[in-house]
């Protein structure tokens, strides 16, 4: 009687282990599309678009404001600030810093609220590089 269940069991594990070859290679053949094979294919990532945020030159807003800004959201040191915005100031544009597009929006509005906070007409804006 235990060689007859024990036969029992190896005959249902081969039964199942011949159904499962079965059927993966069912779901192979559904993969050969007339004679092509599907191959896996990776998604390729792209590096997002970068964007420079632009700083305008007016003639109100102070330097030693716009020094104060570029050190509060562009992490600048003093002489960094300073070179950028005498750059501004004589060239009439600078480029503050360069982000992805995200990151430069955020930057530009905070920059923006900053200024109009302190009622100073700076403007910023962004260009794609």
């Amino acid at each position: 009687m235990f060689n007859n269940t024990l036969n029992k069991i190896l005959e249902d594990v081969n039964l199942r282990g011949m159904l499962s070859t079965i059927m993966s290679e069912d779901k192979d053949s559904t993969d050969n599309v007339e004679g092509n094979v599907k191959l896996a294919v990776k998604p390729k990532t792209k590096i997002p678009p970068l964007y420079r945020v632009l700083m305008m030159n007016d003639d109100y807003t102070p330097m030693e404001f716009v020094i104060e800004v570029l050190e509060k959201f562009f992490q600048k040191n003093r002489e960094e600030a300073t070179q950028i915005m005498l750059h501004v100031h004589q060239r009439g544009v600078g480029v503050c810093g360069i982000y992805t597009y995200d990151l430069a929006e955020t930057k530009a509005m905070q920059v923006m609220n900053y200024a109009r906070r302190y009622e100073h007409p700076l403007q910023v804006q962004l260009e794609k590089e």
